[in-house]
């Protein structure tokens, strides 16, 4: 029997069991037929944070952060280039903390951006500050 990975869709919430071997073959969701990848982070708010974490048998990289923060907009097009790069092994995603208080207050966010990698669901490592593009990938390679 083949190996999957249940991948939840960015645009639709729903889980869709993907085999291993055909992730990078640009896989659609069999619920609305958007790709489950696009080479970018996706969005995550307090309402679909928490599927994404528990439903997905990917590694999840969250990076908490505010329109308003200096380093996070010297940041994020690295975060860009990451998920570019790593998907579809891992799923990079983005949380406003402005709009998303709750989640921020859940994970103890205390400074911003911080960087969190989530792993079965379960938080495997942080790192405040923005980070450079090496720095960013050493920290999510050396967990996911």
């Amino acid at each position: 029997m083949t190996a999957s990975r249940i991948v939840v869709c960015p645009s639709c919430q729903s889980p869709n069991r993907i085999p291993v071997d055909r992730l990078g073959d640009r896989p659609k969701c069999g619920k609305c037929k958007e790709a489950l990848f696009g080479g970018r982070p996706i969005t995550l708010t307090d309402q679909t944070f928490d599927k994404h974490l528990s439903r997905s048998d990917l590694p999840l990289v969250v990076d908490f952060w505010a329109p308003w923060c200096g380093p996070c907009k010297m940041m994020a097009p690295f975060f860009e280039q990451a998920a570019a790069e790593l998907e579809p092994s891992a799923r990079l995603a983005k949380v406003n903390t402005d709009e998303n208080p709750g989640l921020g207050q859940r994970y103890g966010i205390s400074s911003i951006p911080t960087t969190v990698v989530f792993k079965g669901g379960r938080e495997v490592a942080r790192q405040p500050g923005a980070m450079n593009l090496p720095q960013l990938m050493q920290l999510i390679r050396s967990h996911v």
